[in-house]
């Protein structure tokens, strides 16, 4: 993405968006472009300025091979919010995460976690799941935790070829996982693990994640490197999908038929007995998986039919116990708010 390009994207954000904006950078390895983003992140604090409005906020996701002291240094006198792609152990990791070459990248990738630790104490790690990899689940989340990661969050690769005996494993691992959430919840630990706190928060709210979060185009939008607009990332690039353009602006009608037609029921999914705690909305996961936000993959229903019922099963016991940070968590609306401020507090401080 060219300088402009990403100028124009600001300026788009600045003129249509809300009193509160945010930039995430994402590739590919955005690090890669660590100019462009310095520049833009520059931009954005000017144009904020002359707005009179709240300074943006800042994410970027990388896998850690080009992160080191000097962007961390940056990211702290920034405010540049680092998120860490680690899929868990050495064996998990390595599998699919390697070098042009083939080489292994777990080693690099896991000092890289523990300089970020050190400048963000709350960065989260994010990890992505194949069958097989499953195997690794529960001992990858132990495994991150250990290194001193609080929030995890976890996600299936949906477009893999998940079968029977995968399935199966990941049930086991599901219920090995519960139990760790169980006895962190007990011990008062903060934490945060996906998909666990997202299924219990659909039970607790009666909202889904994607419903709460993402709305297909309506919270979030991505630039792709030409400056095409799309609902999401995982839509960049396929032009049945495209909401207009930053020279040009958004298309509303586009972006409102799009949000119509994903929030027509699939399928199917209007008999089933947890269509509203289901992810089957999200467009990005059904686009993944089947090629289209119009169906379901049968990977997607299958999960969510083995993680609800243990998450529903660990939650009823801590809530039995009454676990303040269960309770906390779930229940307390000004936790987020709280957990925040505890953050904040922590995040940025200098290594040493």
């Amino acid at each position: 993405m060219s300088v402009e390009t990403a100028r124009k994207a600001v300026d788009l954000a600045v003129k249509n968006g809300g009193k509160r904006l945010g930039l995430i950078f994402f590739g590919g390895e955005p690090l890669l472009c660590r100019g462009l983003i310095e520049e833009t992140v520059a931009y954005a604090r000017e144009k904020a300025k002359e707005d009179g409005r709240e300074k943006f906020f800042h994410k970027l996701t990388t896998n850690g091979l080009l992160l080191d002291e000097a962007f961390l240094r940056y990211a702290r006198e920034n405010d540049v919010f680092i998120a860490l792609s680690l899929d868990g152990t050495e064996k998990a990791h390595d599998a699919h995460r390697k070098l042009a070459g083939g080489g292994p990248t777990h080693g690099r990738v896991a000092e890289a976690a523990e300089r970020l630790l050190l400048s963000f104490p709350y960065a989260p790690a994010l990890m992505t799941v194949n069958p097989d990899t499953v195997q690794y689940y529960c001992q990858s989340v132990e495994y991150l935790y250990a290194l001193g990661f609080r929030y995890i969050v976890c996600s299936l690769n949906y477009a893999a070829d998940w079968d029977k005996t995968a399935l199966g494993e990941l049930k086991r691992q599901y219920n090995e996982m519960a139990s760790f959430y169980y006895e962190h919840s007990v011990a008062e630990d903060k934490f945060y693990l996906s998909p666990f706190e997202v299924k219990i928060s659909s039970h607790v709210h009666n909202k889904t994640y994607c419903h709460e979060r993402c709305e297909l185009g309506q919270h979030q939008l991505s630039v792709s490197p030409d400056g095409g607009i799309y609902p999401c990332v995982q839509f960049v690039g396929d032009g049945r999908y495209q909401i207009g353009g930053v020279y040009n602006g958004i298309d509303e009608e586009a972006r409102a038929a799009l949000y119509v037609r994903n929030e027509r029921e699939k399928p199917g999914c209007d008999v089933c007995s947890i269509q509203k705690r289901c992810n089957h909305y999200c467009a990005c996961l059904n686009k993944q998986a089947t090629g289209s936000i119009d169906a379901v993959s049968e990977v997607l229903c299958a999960h969510e039919r083995i993680i609800l019922p243990i998450a529903d099963r660990v939650a009823a016991r801590l809530y039995k116990k009454r676990s303040p940070m269960f309770i906390q968590k779930h229940y307390n609306d000004f936790y987020p708010l709280i957990s925040l401020a505890e953050d904040k507090t922590a995040k940025s401080r200098p290594p040493g």
